[in-house]
């Protein structure tokens, strides 16, 4: 029997585009007030799967019930709330104009004013949606996606053109609804943002869930460590190192990505003993994407 009381849950979830899976037997629940991160490379199924949460697709097997009931249900869709990677409002009305159309779809909306200053929009809520930059946009487009008081609030890649003053204002905004107890699902190419914000990380690959856990639990998954020194070593030694995985340079210094650190560490200091700068770290989220993944460099993170 499904539980009411979960705000999401997809069970045996596959999606196919002709002979393309991209959604392979994805199971997933999301519990009331937590926020989870969905990541995943390019093609990974992330923008299938938050469709397919939406009700925007119909999945071609397994089921998605949101509350216990479909996601197309109107009862449903009062509870939630979205910020898309392609959302389209017209450009001739104001925010403060947007946000109170779109409260009267709601039965019991946020106050207009209080969601124009939890989304941080009202210095501009009453100039033309057309003549707001790109960030503006989108933190009026999270005004948007509040004023409902969602119960469940979806956030696809939501900082994308937001400079760091006003990504930090987003971030207060959405820990707002969090105190409500609103649940956030997020997808982010900010792997530190991802790391930072989110109880449960969900990674995708290949259509399939990958990984799910805490932060911490999903960096533990990863028996390597970060090496960062200065050395007169090149990168072709320090590759042939037993133990090394990866070599890079940041600056003047090399980072090292290696198991078996210990042996590593001391090799270093043996081949070159004016080594300087030794610093030994965990493994970071970015580590653990790359590994669970199969993937080669973090800018892939963006699907």
């Amino acid at each position: 029997m499904t539980n009411v009381a979960v705000p999401a849950a997809l069970t045996g979830v596959g999606h196919r585009f002709g002979p393309v899976a991209a959604l392979d037997g994805v199971n997933l629940t999301l519990n009331r007030g937590e926020v989870v991160a969905l990541l995943g490379p390019n093609g990974a199924g992330k923008t299938t799967l938050v469709r397919a949460l939406l009700g925007l697709i119909a999945p071609t097997q397994g089921d998605v019930r949101l509350w216990g009931e479909s996601p197309m249900s109107l009862n449903v869709r009062r509870r939630l709330g979205a910020m898309l990677q392609v959302s389209r409002v017209p450009d001739m009305l104001t925010p403060r104009e947007h946000v109170h159309l779109f409260s009267s779809y709601y039965g019991t909306p946020v106050p207009i004013v209080e969601t124009l200053e939890t989304a941080g929009i009202g210095t501009f809520a009453d100039r033309r949606f057309g003549e707001l930059s790109g960030g503006q946009r989108q933190r009026a487009l999270f005004a948007l996606a509040i004023c409902g008081a969602p119960d469940l609030l979806v956030l696809d890649e939501p900082t994308v053109g937001l400079d760091v003053e006003a990504r930090r204002s987003f971030w207060n905004g959405v820990q707002t609804m969090i105190a409500r107890g609103t649940t956030v699902l997020l997808t982010t190419h900010y792997l530190e943002e991802a790391d930072a914000v989110a109880d449960r990380i969900v990674i995708l690959n290949q259509g399939r869930v990958a990984a799910d856990g805490t932060p911490r639990a999903i960096k533990q998954r990863v028996p390597t460590r970060r090496l960062r020194f200065i050395s007169a070593l090149d990168e072709a030694t320090l590759s042939a190192i037993y133990g090394v995985r990866t070599v890079s340079r940041d600056g003047d210094a090399f980072v090292v990505l290696a198991t078996e650190v210990e042996h590593v560490a001391r090799e270093l200091l043996r081949r070159d003993p004016q080594l300087a700068g030794l610093e030994i770290t965990g493994a970071g989220l970015e580590e653990a994407f790359l590994a669970l993944t199969g993937g080669t460099h973090v800018a892939a993170v963006c699907a």
